[in-house]
């Protein structure tokens, strides 16, 4: 395989990891969050689901064998409340983000686009949960604080 298809394989794991994370995030979203958005937290969460099954197509396109989900993953801090649950969403849409932004550095061509349109949508979630924008979405290093990478727990 050529570095540029090993760099693309490696940048689809990575977001196809951040869906899984994404998806396992949301359902504690679902759990916490109040009645008024609710439908809005559902939505994310197909659309994480729907992501996650594509790449794993594309994992396989390319030859590889899409990474599993864990059993379970770490949150960045506890979620006891709909508050705490809607600062979960924005910093998991935050990281989906930034896993986006590298594969459109890596992908090429349909897949660079699919990778840009993932980061865009994305950027507009963490946009409505959090209620202000970051000038370069899913650029850490651009923002004021780079947040943690997902840590899977066994």
């Amino acid at each position: 395989m050529s570095d540029a298809k090993d760099q693309e394989l490696r940048a689809l794991q990575a977001a196809l990891a951040a869906e899984h994370a994404a998806v396992y995030g949301y359902g504690v979203v679902g759990g916490r969050i109040g009645d008024g958005q609710r439908v809005e937290a559902r939505t994310a969460y197909d659309a994480h689901r729907a992501r996650r099954d594509a790449l794993a197509r594309e994992v396989k396109d390319l030859g590889g064998r899409p990474a599993a989900a864990a059993a379970g993953y770490a949150l960045p801090f506890p979620v006891a409340d709909a508050a705490t649950a809607v600062r979960l969403a924005a910093e998991l849409e935050d990281r989906v983000a930034g896993v986006y932004s590298d594969l459109v550095r890596a992908a090429g061509g349909g897949r660079r686009v699919l990778a840009a349109e993932a980061l865009r949508e994305a950027a507009v979630r963490a946009v409505r949960w959090r209620g202000e924008s970051v000038a370069f979405p899913g650029l850490a290093e651009r923002a004021d604080t780079a947040p943690p990478a997902a840590a899977p727990t066994a």
